[in-house]
């Protein structure tokens, strides 16, 4: 159950924002989707009822037309490109990476537009032209090769930086413990990253903020954190929860951003 006193930095933090009159942009990605499972149906009513816009970070290797079937109707939902197979390629000492410079570019990038056009054939009317490298990780020098591949941005974790290769989207609170428990984090690890986001962004940076889910290892706690997330942000004056299609069109007409992988 959540602690409603965990969550009293965050009222106070969307006041300020109310008070000010400004209004903080939230979007939500969900990745390592393949088809369609309990856990994922759970994540849709979640998101669906509180009318959250999803984007799911579907791996091209591993899925087929029953996920396409089953996000046919999911009206608020986006679906983008999950590396080609999430197969590490790094050695034993090094971070997991598929995207990397073990193998030759060439075959990287060859994976990373079949599962493009995969993706954009099974999914028509929600493909978003976003990579989301697995691990958050892709070799720099892979990134300029990403536009003629047909990707309009990348999607990693952390605050963007300034003049990069290529748009961002990314993400910046991570609501599962991958070092401990591999489930939820406690509720007050994550309002407190969210007030610390909130108020980089309140005072000068135009960044949406990105919510990081993984739906298949989800516990009671970390589906508890997003219910109580959605039930406290989703009505609140000063948040918009934004399609991700939105953000990439916005983004658009600003400066382009760089990366921090």
């Amino acid at each position: 159950m959540s602690d409603g006193i965990a969550w009293d930095p965050l009222h106070r933090e969307l006041d300020r924002w109310q008070a000010a009159g400004r209004v903080a942009r939230f979007w939500l990605r969900d990745d390592d989707a393949v088809e369609p499972t309990p856990d994922l149906e759970t994540l849709l009513a979640l998101t669906g009822e509180s009318g959250v816009p999803l984007a799911l970070a579907v791996i091209p290797g591993l899925t087929g037309e029953a996920l396409a079937l089953r996000l046919a109707e999911e009206a608020g939902v986006a679906v983008s490109v999950h590396g080609w197979s999430h197969t590490n390629y790094a050695g034993p000492e090094r971070k997991k990476q598929e995207l990397g410079g073990d193998r030759p570019a060439g075959a990287v990038l060859g994976e990373l537009g079949e599962g493009f056009r995969l993706l954009e054939r099974l999914h028509p009317a929600r493909f978003l032209p976003v990579l989301v490298p697995p691990w958050n990780r892709i070799d720099a020098t892979l990134i300029p090769a990403l536009p003629g591949l047909g990707f309009a941005a990348l999607s990693v974790y952390g605050r963007a930086k300034q003049d990069g290769p290529m748009p961002l989207l990314n993400t910046h609170v991570d609501i599962i413990d991958w070092h401990g428990t591999r489930g939820g984090r406690s509720e007050a690890e994550l309002v407190a990253e969210l007030v610390a986001e909130l108020d980089d962004r309140f005072a000068g940076s135009d960044e949406p903020i990105g919510v990081l889910t993984h739906h298949l290892v989800h516990d009671a706690a970390a589906w508890d954190f997003l219910s109580a997330l959605f039930a406290m942000t989703a009505p609140h004056p000063a948040v918009c929860w934004s399609p991700a299609s939105a953000l990439l069109k916005a983004q658009a007409r600003e400066p382009v951003q760089g990366t921090r992988a």
